[in-house]
């Protein structure tokens, strides 16, 4: 397979679903994939009479050179799709790689299986909006207190102080249904994903900790096109317009579409 745009030594690999509705069969989830170069730069540090940020300290991390997959696959299928385009970006050969997503299973385990030395990161905004979930299960809507609780365990995540945030996660109680999740309690998300929220280290050894590649791909690479108003896609048209709209957004939608004329099927 010809390496188009390879990435040589940091790259990340972010995945996510997003819906879009199929002629006679409603809302269908199209599994997407962003690949990206990671640069890292050194701290921006703090401006005189600024007021001091959370990352002001930390490595400047930029993403860009962004490629696309997107489709109506199952979890496997989308991996291979996956996979076949980050051999293309050259994953295999990159000194460092890292996977930031939501925590969804199937993006864990597809990971792991295609690239198992990716180092998987648990997107923040993702975790902090469980710790604000978690806090109004327990306090209410816009409660002082559960305000309170949910900044000291996001402080407490920020620094890598993982095991203290489980800690107190079992202390909370709320009914079931009302945990994030319907879960019987959100320890166990935490739990599931304690390796991925090593926050403290992935910062300082410049790593991305937001999926906002994938996210952001998913709003403008497909969502600005499929989730338009009408009846929905057929589901052979859908998959070959995502096709499209990935070469298109991969800034190689030239190259694929010379080669579709010179091999027509």
């Amino acid at each position: 397979m010809a390496r188009r745009s390879p990435i040589e030594e940091q790259a990340n690999v972010s995945s996510d679903g997003v819906m879009i509705r199929v002629r006679g069969e409603g809302w269908k989830e199209v599994k997407a994939a962003a690949i990206s170069r990671v640069e890292v730069s050194a701290p921006r540090g703090k401006w005189p009479g600024e007021r001091p940020q959370r990352r002001d300290f930390d490595p400047q991390v930029k993403l860009d050179q962004h490629s696309y997959v997107a489709g109506l696959w199952d979890a496997d299928e989308f991996g291979r799709y996956q996979y076949a385009e980050g051999l293309r970006r050259g994953l295999d050969r990159v000194e460092t790689l890292t996977s930031v997503n939501d925590g969804a299973p199937w993006i864990g385990r597809v990971t792991k299986t295609n690239w198992p030395k990716a180092i998987q990161i648990l997107d923040w905004p993702h975790a902090a909006s469980h710790v604000y979930d978690t806090a109004e299960a327990v306090w209410g809507e816009d409660s002082p207190a559960g305000r309170q609780w949910a900044g000291a365990r996001l402080d407490e995540l920020w620094s890598g102080r993982v095991e203290v945030v489980l800690w107190e996660m079992s202390k909370l109680k709320a009914e079931g249904s009302d945990w994030p999740g319907g879960g019987a309690n959100p320890r166990e998300y935490f739990e599931d994903n304690a390796e991925r929220m090593r926050y403290d280290l992935f910062r300082e050894a410049g790593y991305p900790i937001g999926s906002g590649t994938v996210e952001s791909g998913a709003k403008n690479v497909i969502q600005s096109r499929m989730r338009r108003p009408g009846r929905g896609w057929r589901r052979e048209n859908a998959n070959g317009v995502l096709a499209l709209l990935t070469e298109y957004h991969s800034g190689r939608f030239d190259e694929a579409w010379r080669l579709s004329r010179k091999n027509p099927t």
